[in-house]
């Protein structure tokens, strides 16, 4: 595997951007997108939503890891938002360009203009690109609220919301944090926010900061209530009762009147930093990856006799089911140690009773499930498959709890010693769609991850609807999932593309769910990283 020589922080602004709404302006977004072979993009990051507004400074970062010895193609998109989907299909295209990580690293602003499609410029907009080598894995969080602030609407208070700006050795002030706006309220508290310190002042406790107060207008033409500059070394004073206050100054106020004091005061509550654990420092810590299969040998698939079927395997030895195997099974086992790797079926009538079974072991061998190796996985499979019946229903659960059995057994040892990849491969037609939510739901709160690769030509409706990216998955007695820990994949994108090109959409996800899991849990990882010092 490639090594990730470190990841790379992009800031994104734009400028005269096309304007697509009637009555207002755009309310842009920027999607980085990254090549995955054979002509196909992955997302890997997306910036925040800004409401009309034609020059927007994105506040949200994108994030990418930087390998030196691959060309990484990017793209990144603008799109203007006007509805609450994911999707941006539905969404008009603001412009876009395509370019290398290594020509974005290697400028200090790489600044382009956005092109509607290939040398069709859009309009005279334009986006501005600057990256930032991420070395410190620290975060701050705080905790701020403001008092008596300078009421700026005729008919109510102002609706007030903070930007933080660090300057940057050239002197400029860059955007690290823009908070959510407090409605009609002149004493907000607004909530906890984290950034992590490489953001917030490049790791550098004493690098100025300035903190605009502002007061929004839905038009974008917001009003400045008043501004302060601070360190973060100042900041960090506040906590265990005591907190540090700043006079809120509006400068052209200030010129002018006389007798102005401020236009409010801004406190901080409080202000901590924590270390940020990655993926690597999980793995390198010696958490083992635990890989589990799942295999659909439902009727749905056809008679794997007939070459039409999904489970029919051709003269040269692969179907769908077989490529998914190989795909996502070649990256995991190098995060396994022993590389015995459980095997199920499920929706088969299975012998000798021929009942049918939703967990049965590949081998046919229920106290020792474990195949030796991805070969090992794929030896068993085309072994089963003339021995068993295809049948049904399509039943998700049992598989999911069988592998949440071990998950949870893990989680009472406290540590992050193990985490669970369940891998379910399937032609889509779901039966048990209600017990399959809930065991995801119980699961979300495990050291484990789901990966769905769907194949064959169906409606995969259902599987998208247990992929969270669309919103929050939630059980049939409304509890909601404690994260998102299930990808879905349709095999048929990736048809024609390199074999890498699944693995990476599909395990694209698996890392921040894992870290997310631990820091949930507050467990470092087992061997600690070396702590550079500040």
């Amino acid at each position: 595997m490639a090594a990730c020589v470190s990841r790379v922080e992009l800031s994104v602004s734009c400028r005269s951007l096309l304007d697509r709404d009637l009555g207002s302006r755009s309310d842009p977004l920027c999607v980085l997108l990254q090549d995955a072979g054979g002509g196909g993009w992955a997302e890997l990051d997306r910036t925040e939503k800004i409401k009309n507004c034609q020059d927007p400074e994105f506040c949200k970062k994108l994030v990418v890891d930087y390998y030196f010895e691959k060309v990484q193609k990017l793209k990144f998109g603008v799109y203007d938002i006007d509805n609450e989907s994911f999707d941006l299909n539905d969404d008009d295209y603001l412009g876009g360009i395509e370019c290398t990580l290594g020509q974005v690293v290697s400028c200090s602003l790489f600044t382009k203009p956005l092109e509607l499609k290939q040398g069709k410029p859009a309009g005279k907009g334009t986006i501005t690109i600057s990256a930032e080598e991420i070395k410190d894995t620290r975060i701050v969080h705080l905790e701020i609220e403001a008092q008596n602030l300078d009421k700026k609407d005729i008919f109510g208070k102002s609706d007030p919301f903070l930007e933080f700006y660090k300057q940057s050795d050239a002197g400029t002030w860059q955007l690290v944090y823009r908070s959510e706006v407090i409605k009609n309220n002149l004493n907000p508290c607004w909530r906890k926010f984290s950034v992590p310190l490489q953001t917030f002042c490049g790791g550098d406790f004493n690098k100025p900061i300035k903190v605009q107060c502002a007061d929004h207008d839905s038009d974008g033409s917001h009003d400045l209530i008043g501004a302060l500059e601070t360190t973060l070394a100042q900041m960090q004073t506040a906590g265990a009762g005591s907190l540090v206050e700043y006079e809120c100054i509006h400068p052209e106020k200030k010129q002018k009147k006389k007798n102005y004091k401020n236009s409010g005061i801004i406190r901080i509550k409080s202000c901590k930093i924590e270390t940020e654990y990655s993926f690597l420092d999980y793995v390198m810590g010696g958490c083992q990856i635990n890989f589990t299969v799942g295999v659909d040998f439902t009727a749905s698939n056809g008679d794997p006799k007939s070459p039409d079927s999904l489970h029919y395997i051709s003269p040269d030895g692969i179907n769908e089911y077989l490529i998914a195997i190989w795909s996502v099974g070649s990256v995991v086992q190098d995060y396994d140690t022993d590389k015995l790797f459980p095997a199920f079926g499920f929706g088969a009538q299975v012998p000798p009773s021929w009942q049918v079974s939703h967990e049965f072991a590949l081998n046919f061998n229920p106290s020792n499930p474990y195949c030796q190796g991805i070969q090992g996985i794929v030896d068993a499979y085309c072994q089963t498959l003339p021995q068993i019946r295809l049948y049904g229903p399509t039943n998700f659960s049992p598989i999911i709890n069988h592998v949440a059995r071990f998950a949870a057994h893990s989680l009472q040892q406290g540590t992050a010693a193990q985490y669970f990849i369940l891998l379910i491969i399937t032609d889509g037609e779901i039966t048990d769609l209600d017990q399959t939510r809930q065991a995801i739901v119980n699961a979300s709160k495990l050291p484990m991850s789901i990966i769905i690769v769907g194949v064959g030509e169906a409606d995969f409706k259902a599987m998208e609807f247990l992929d969270g990216d669309s919103g929050v998955l939630k059980s049939v007695t409304g509890e909601p999932a404690a994260r998102d820990i299930v990808q879905f994949v349709p095999f048929r994108q990736f048809k024609n593309a390199p074999r890498e090109a699944l693995s990476q959409m599909v395990l694209a996800e698996v890392p921040k769910q894992l870290v997310s899991f631990y820091k949930w849990q507050g467990w470092p990882p087992l061997k600690l990283p070396e702590i550079k010092a500040p």
